[in-house]
């Protein structure tokens, strides 16, 4: 995956997904998996989802750009219907979300959202805090901890079954607990993330992009020229 450098792109821009300087930008589409019923907390949540029934979401279209100091993600998905979690915190009432994870220290696993010591970073966005990014840091299974709800900034819409969303962070920030910094010319770890929320996903019940680096994709940056 490619983040490609646009010199004067303004962050205000770059967060609208629907902005002419997006069709300039490399995309890839990511096969995303869903995350195994083994992993989930509870026998009770195990057997509301078996094996196999996780990650209603198949693929995600991935474009980034940088302008030397702020990352942006432009995430777009088929979706056929734009759920808020509007009706309430049931079966058919979770929200639509999206994240880029990231590892934060050496060797970080993917899969279990890190481990004691071995953090992973998330910069997420939900359907029902449409203009609200979160920043989430983790040390395995059931540790996400929200560390601020500033430094991401989020933009996205729904039209015509397909979601529209940008994610975006300054490179470089700094946080309660680490998080991912960036740097132009450098390479990182990159995962994606989708819960389809009128299937119930929530928390560790989401598809997500299996990559070939002990399970991240690698984000290379284009250099400042």
């Amino acid at each position: 995956m490619r983040a490609l450098f646009l010199r004067n792109a303004r962050l205000q821009v770059l967060l609208d997904p629907d902005a002419e300087l997006w069709r300039s930008v490399p995309a890839e589409v990511i096969a995303l998996s869903g995350t195994p019923s083994a992993l989930q907390p509870t026998a009770a949540v195990r057997a509301a989802f078996p094996e196999g029934s996780i990650g209603a979401i198949k693929a995600v279209t991935v474009a980034v750009a940088h302008n030397g100091s702020d990352i942006a993600f432009r995430l777009q998905w088929q979706d056929a219907s734009a759920d808020t979690g509007a009706e309430g915190q049931d079966d058919t009432g979770f929200p639509d979300a999206a994240a880029l994870l990231f590892p934060t220290a050496p060797k970080a696993p993917l899969m279990s959202m890190g481990a004691p010591g071995l953090p992973v970073n998330a910069w997420y966005w939900r359907a029902d805090e449409p203009d609200r990014g979160r920043q989430v840091s983790a040390e395995g299974l059931g540790s996400s901890e929200t560390v601020d709800r500033d430094l991401v900034k989020v933009q996205g819409g729904h039209r015509n079954g397909e979601w529209h969303v940008v994610i975006a962070r300054a490179m470089r920030a700094t946080a309660p607990r680490p998080v991912a910094q960036l740097g132009a010319g450098g390479r990182i770890g990159v995962s994606v993330a989708i819960w389809e929320g009128s299937r119930g996903e929530r928390a560790g019940i989401k598809a997500f992009a299996l990559g070939p680096h002990e399970g991240w994709h690698e984000l290379v940056l284009d250099g400042i020229a």
